[in-house]
């Protein structure tokens, strides 16, 4: 299987299986002397972690990391970090009944299609959990962005039909609610939609918004490699992700240019300003030094208890009823995830950013 590597300058391999003994990652271009302890991972992993809300999966996995290479007395070497989380609560057999029947949601029938052969215990590699790895190596990734100044904050932005409300907007407020919803009002509505597709043995999906602070302009490659082209491929790259939009997104499309173009201005200090950001903070594929905002759509979760049709292995069509441990939503757990793929696009980028003018790379060596 190719497609489990990331990046250029600052690179990811990650590993395992759902139901194997672990998974991990294996982290390469991250610099010497970046202060770095297992715990400093285990703050993302935690809110990562299944079993911690009605609206999880009751799946207890402790995600205890274990840093295994490439840190020494608290920080950096220099040389490749390699990152495990060991299964602790796999249970393989909820899977048997399913080892011959494809899943409607699930990768089951183009895994078949591509390996001939595929792991049923959760999916294997397609599993959600895949992104535990992820998202450990996006806490070293935010550690380094951390040192330059650069902020990521990811959010639910909707949940079904229910929508936050921006005058409520609360940033502290991400962090209390089951949700991750910064606005409490909405994050009831929410709740109470979840707890109707729960009874109804049902699922939902939802968007994910992500704001970039602090990313100075010229972050980003013309042509095949803009900026706003590989956050799309990273982010799109996380399993149950199916659309993707910066700034105004396909809202531009029914704009007149007179509306969709940001109007420029100094200030009396002769900071240059936008009036708008109708693009995202992102222009030519080029960061432009301004907030970098982009959401992603995530499906509704595909193992439902609800009764589905089906085939099977043999050619049979059948009926199936997905039992075993799963959520009613995924994107709460997602957010976690959609910031640890932005930190890892992000710090690839701007060690390119580096190596892009001649005047960066002098600085750079003295």
């Amino acid at each position: 299987m190719s497609g489990s590597i990331m990046g250029k300058n600052f690179s990811i391999a990650t590993w395992g299986e759902s139901h194997g003994k672990g998974l991990g990652v294996v982290i390469d271009g991250c610099p010497a002397g970046i202060p770095l302890s297992e715990e400093d991972i285990q703050k993302d992993l935690d809110r990562r972690r299944p079993g911690q809300s009605p609206f999880s999966t009751p799946r207890k996995e402790s995600d205890k990391i274990e840093i295994l290479s490439g840190v020494f007395e608290g920080r950096t070497t220099g040389t490749p970090i390699s990152l495990i989380l060991y299964n602790t609560n796999q249970r393989p057999y909820d899977y048997s009944e399913i080892s011959k029947i494809y899943r409607p949601g699930h990768a089951d029938y183009t895994y078949d299609q591509k390996y001939g052969f595929r792991d049923y215990r959760g999916g294997g590699r397609s599993s959600g959990r895949e992104t535990a790895a992820r998202v450990a190596a996006g806490a070293v990734a935010k550690k380094i962005l951390k040192e330059l100044g650069v902020q990521i904050t990811a959010y639910t932005l909707s949940i079904g039909d229910v929508e936050i409300d921006r005058s409520r907007f609360d940033h502290d407020e991400i962090y209390r609610n089951f949700l991750a919803m910064p606005d409490k009002e909405a994050a009831v509505r929410a709740e109470a939609l979840l707890h109707k597709r729960k009874e109804a043995e049902d699922s939902a999906g939802g968007v994910v918004e992500c704001l970039i602070e602090g990313l100075p302009s010229g972050v980003g490659e013309p042509v095949f490699e803009k900026l706003d082209a590989v956050l799309a491929r990273a982010i799109v790259s996380i399993g149950a992700v199916k659309g993707f939009e910066v700034g105004s997104g396909f809202a531009a499309s029914k704009m007149p240019g007179s509306y969709n173009n940001d109007e420029f201005r100094y200030d009396e200090e002769d900071r240059l300003h936008k009036l708008t950001n109708h693009a995202g903070g992102i222009t030519g594929g080029i960061s432009e030094g301004f907030p970098i905002v982009f959401r992603a759509a995530f499906k509704p979760t595909s193992s439902i208890h609800a009764k589905q049709k089906t085939v099977d292995k043999e050619g049979n069509n059948v009926e199936i009823q997905i039992e075993g441990r799963h959520d009613p939503i995924i994107v709460p757990r997602a957010v976690i995830v959609v910031e640890a793929m932005t930190a890892i696009t992000l710090v690839d980028y701007l060690f390119q950013r580096i190596l892009s003018r001649m005047d960066l790379i002098k600085k750079a060596l003295t």
